[in-house]
């Protein structure tokens, strides 16, 4: 049996609950989701509540089940490409990140924690 969203594919810029939790579901519903993180930190979820040093929050992995993730650096050429293919092999992102930061997210590269 298919499921509705079989075909779908997502990416998935989102982070702690809401976001991951939305995107959870439309994993559920047969969409390939993407979720993508920064390098060195990634979602903060994956520490927060951290039962196991050194490994993966539950927390984290209860919201981000059903997804594929990767790693990836856009302030660097190699990963603006791969940003950009994609974002054009995609048919929906789902983002729940303040505005200026997706917007440099997205533009330029994570933007620095100030």
């Amino acid at each position: 049996m298919s499921k509705p969203l079989e075909g779908i594919k997502i990416i998935d810029f989102t982070h702690v609950q809401a976001g991951p939790a939305c995107t959870q579901l439309l994993a559920w519903f047969g969409a390939d989701v993407i979720k993508v993180e920064r390098p060195g930190s990634g979602d903060v979820t994956r520490t927060q509540l951290r039962d196991i040093p050194d490994v993966d929050a539950l927390y984290f992995t209860m919201l981000n089940s059903n997804k594929k993730s990767l790693t990836l650096d856009t302030k660097k050429p190699e990963g603006k490409a791969v940003l950009e293919k994609l974002i054009k092999e995609s048919d929906v992102m789902v983002e729940n990140l303040v505005r200026a930061r997706s917007t440099a997210w997205v533009s330029r590269g994570t933007p620095s924690r100030n």
